[in-house]
């Protein structure tokens, strides 16, 4: 008798669940993603199975089929109209295929794309034991001036599991900026940040500081994801949903069902207050706005030079595509009372970053600073709230992801016998020992200064315009003193290495092989393109600057 109770119990209660619905993933749509992905896990299998000495050409060969592939499919979907008339949600709501997204996705694939060439690049060391060494640790587990260490230099040993940690931090960069609720916007951010921290940590030379570098990274980010997830935890609570689309309609009012629980939290602003200022804090920390810049500096100087120059482009191309979306899709209805906050926060980090780089000794450390700086520039675009905005935003992203990645490929040139010279007084006179690098230099800091025919000038004259069109005229005059700031210290590097005697102990300038030469021709010719014909792309960002909702 009991059996047949227990059956029956076990009859009905399991009846419903053939009712559950098969979740509908759109594939094709969310193919950019995927291929990183699956290309990283190669990457996995292939430091498990495939021979030491043939690893690096594997591993190199996987990762640029992976972007390349994955950004073919960037711009198979815009032609195909996803990032206009087809835009929608896809993924049961959880990734928006629209304008932004795929925009940014591609520059994040492109930035890469050239940021991976430098990691490839073994040419600049001089050879350890017979064998060709790159920027990174020989073996990152053993302790830096250890034996096992120094039997990993001799056995020619290198570190190749960068190429599948760069591609998972690519995978977490293309879905933060597309993450249509707050759960797979939070993922992503773990996806790319984890790498990070161990890409930061793995520099051949200078150990020591780099491990500095990572851990800093570390400890910091880990409290801004963790304020990231407690505002999302507030939100939901708000609005009962950690879909973007619903949290707007409560915040705006124009929610349809409410039940009587969702009814008591609509009325709480406090929970949305905290919970929205939780979560822009943490994507302030990701581009490195000031008050929460304080990880900047250290890590882009300790740092392996390659692993600064694509973290300093690419995760600012994603941060600030997430916070595009969560200022514009989720908080459209909270604009009075974020845009006097980000005002204020694109006041101090314009001028904070351009006059504390005024002090600066080491160049990776001043390029630091100007990034912060250009974080300020590029929120004045943020807070401008029209779709001129968005694209001045996205044009800026674009062409500022270039400059960075060849600025920080040419830090890795000139070298000493300690490895790269990062002090400024050592690069004293390049101009006369290496013409040609200390010229390409040269125009990447023009284009940082916004001096007329580079890039620079094309995204700030964007944003500004935005910028001032939206109501913020007296942010532009911040943001151009500043800008005038800047251009001070860029400068002084300029005279630095073309007014200056040489020294006779200084630095020398490698010559790199095939792959550093094409990240930093990529670099000069964006430059120029965007400098002296940049309507066509600012047409294109303009055409992919309307978010779906």
């Amino acid at each position: 008798m009991n059996t047949a109770v227990v059956h029956n119990l076990w009859t009905t209660a399991a009846d419903p669940i053939s009712k559950i619905d098969a979740p509908k993933i759109e594939y094709a749509q969310l193919s950019p993603t995927l291929i990183v992905v699956g290309a990283a896990v190669v990457g996995i299998l292939v430091e498990a199975f495939v021979p030491r000495r043939s690893r690096y050409h594997a591993q190199l060969f996987v990762s640029v089929v992976a972007l390349i592939a994955a950004f073919a499919a960037v711009v198979a979907l815009a032609a195909d109209g996803y990032g206009t008339t087809k835009a929608h949600i896809a993924a049961m709501g959880a990734i928006a295929v629209d304008g932004p997204a795929l925009f940014l996705q591609g520059t994040i694939l492109l930035s890469a794309l050239v940021g991976l060439f430098t990691f490839a690049e073994r040419r600049l060391d001089p050879e350890a034991h017979g064998n060709r060494v790159d920027s990174f640790a020989a073996q990152a587990a053993s302790v830096p001036g250890s034996d096992s260490e120094k039997a990993a230099v001799k056995a020619g040993f290198t570190t190749t599991e960068v190429f599948p940690l760069l591609l998972f931090a690519v995978a977490g960069m293309l879905v933060f900026p597309a993450a249509n609720d707050l759960l797979t916007l939070f993922i992503a951010l773990e996806v790319f940040s984890l790498p990070l921290y161990l890409l930061c940590a793995l520099a051949r030379r200078k150990r020591l500081l780099s491990q500095e570098a990572a851990v800093k990274y570390f400890l910091l980010g880990s409290f801004a994801s963790a304020f990231t997830l407690f505002g999302i935890a507030l939100l939901y609570g708000y609005a009962g949903s950690v879909s973007y689309a619903t949290i707007a309609q409560v915040v705006d009012g124009t929610v349809t069902n409410v039940s009587p629980a969702l009814a008591d939290t609509m009325g709480n602003d406090v929970l949305l207050l905290i919970g929205a200022a939780m979560i822009v804090m943490g994507l302030l920390f990701k581009v490195g706005a000031v008050p929460f810049h304080m990880w900047t500096p250290d890590v882009y100087q300790g740092a392996p030079t390659p692993v600064t120059g694509f973290m300093a482009a690419a995760t600012k191309v994603a941060a600030f595509g997430a916070l595009l979306r969560i200022l514009y899709v989720v908080l459209p209805g909270l604009r009075w009372d974020w845009r006097p906050v980000m005002w204020g926060v694109a006041v101090v980090t314009m001028l904070g970053g351009a006059i504390v780089a005024i002090t600066q000794t080491d160049i990776k450390r001043l390029l630091a600073y100007s990034s912060i700086a250009h974080a300020g520039f590029i929120l004045a675009g943020v807070i401008a709230t029209t779709p001129d905005g968005v694209s001045s935003v996205l044009f800026y992203l674009g062409a500022y992801s270039f400059v960075t990645i060849g600025a920080f490929a040419v830090v890795t040139l000139v070298r000493d016998a300690g490895g790269e010279a990062t002090h400024l007084s050592k690069w004293a006179g390049l101009g006369r020992r290496s013409p040609l690098v200390a010229a390409v230099f040269a125009v990447f800091l023009l284009a940082f200064a916004g001096i007329p025919l580079t890039s620079g000038f094309a995204g700030k004259f964007a944003v500004f315009k935005a910028a001032a069109e939206g109501g913020a005229a007296p942010l532009v005059v911040v943001g151009v003193i500043s800008s005038a700031i800047a251009a001070f210290f860029y400068i002084r590097v300029i005279v630095l290495m073309f007014f200056s005697e040489p020294r006779p102990e200084g630095p020398t300038v490698a010559v790199p092989s095939p792959l550093t030469m094409t990240t930093i021709g990529v670099g000069v010719a964006v430059t120029l393109v965007l400098g002296v014909a940049p309507q066509y792309f600012l047409d294109l960002a303009s055409q992919a600057g309307v978010f779906v909702r």
